[in-house]
Formats: C-alpha cells, structure tokens, sequence
C-alpha cells in the first residue's frame, strides 16, 4: 500500500510496524493485507496470504459462524482465541477484531494480541484491555487522530509533560514500543475508537 499522509498515513506505519501480527479483511473475510509479523506468524509468504478467506489458516475453520461475523461487522468489534494452522504446526492465539474506516474502506483489522508458549498465554487478554485509565484511553485516541502532544495537551487542557507521562503509561501497560504500536495494540483492543468523544 502507498504511504498516505496524516492519519491514514500513521495506521499503515503502525501496521506495518507492529511486531503484533496484524491483518486487514474484507467483509467477506478475504486478507486484503498483512503485516509481516503476521506472515511470520502464518510462516508464508504474501502471496500465499493475500485474496484468500482468513478461515483457511484457521483450525477446524471458521472461528466466528456467519451470524457471529454479521454481529462483528454491525458491532465493530471482537475478541477470542484460535488455533492458526503453519506448515510445520499449529499455534494457539488470542486475537481482537475491530471494524475500521481509515483505509478509505471498511475494512476488519485482526490483531493477533497474544501467542500460546508452554501452554499458558504470556498475558491474559482482560489483563491487556482493562489496564487504561479514562484519560489514557482518550489521550491514545487523540494520538491513533494523528494529533500531535502539544495539540492534545491544548485540547484536554494538560500539560504537554502530562500528555507524555499518559503515552508513556499506556506503551507500558499494553507492551508497546513506539507511538505507531501502541496505537494498532489499542485498535486492536478497541482503546483508540471509542474513547475522547
């Protein structure tokens, strides 16, 4: 995908980034694109990846039923755990879902949020999600707006420092190591959507 400038163009680095493996479908779940910690995670190449239903790679199929996929298009979000089929195996992930626009098309960003080793989940997933303050939650959104810390500063009338402490406080929280990750992690929780309103 070609480089975008403001918002659209900080989802695509924050995609392409991230070291969550990260993956965009269609609404009839067909991969339109991939980050490469998702082809790692898949161990295949694009090509095998993109244009085919994400259910392939699945387990036992299709996670969701139809009526479950209607619920996430009409809902806009969604979490649970899967069993992603590699060449050499399987793995275990917990997985979010969030319907989004800022491609210019309403796409589903799939955000792999943990991988199962020596069968426990590093973290739990509500562990994750929960861990936001009300102010870092809508200091994110500002940020996943493109905002800059001096204009989120002025509009939520904090210092630019203060601003900063509430980044640095979510990176730490949800494991993210730059701006651009910690924005796809809170997309991909649902942090960066519905909160600043």
């Amino acid at each position: 995908m070609a480089e975008q400038p403001g918002w659209a163009g900080l989802f695509w680095a924050a995609f392409k980034r991230s070291q969550n493996a990260m993956a965009l479908l269609d609404e009839q779940r067909r991969i339109v694109e991939v980050n490469g910690a998702a082809l790692r995670l898949l161990g295949r190449r694009r090509a095998e990846v993109v244009g085919r239903p994400v259910y392939e790679f699945v387990e036992g199929g299709p996670v969701l039923s139809d009526e479950e996929w209607h619920g996430l298009l009409s809902r806009g979000e969604s979490m649970g755990e899967a069993t992603i089929e590699r060449p050499n195996g399987t793995v275990r992930v917990q997985w979010a879902a969030h319907t989004e626009t800022m491609t210019g098309r309403r796409l589903i960003l799939f955000v792999v949020l943990n991988v199962e080793r020596r069968r426990q989940f590093r973290r739990g997933v509500a562990a994750r999600t929960g861990g936001l303050t009300e102010r870092e939650q809508e200091v994110v959104h500002l940020v996943a707006l493109g905002r800059s810390g001096p204009e989120i500063a002025d509009e939520l009338n904090i210092s630019h420092n203060t601003v900063r402490a509430h980044i640095r406080n979510a990176q730490r929280k949800l494991g993210a190591r730059s701006r651009a990750q910690l924005v796809a992690m809170a997309l991909g929780e649902g942090h960066a959507a519905g909160a600043g309103r």
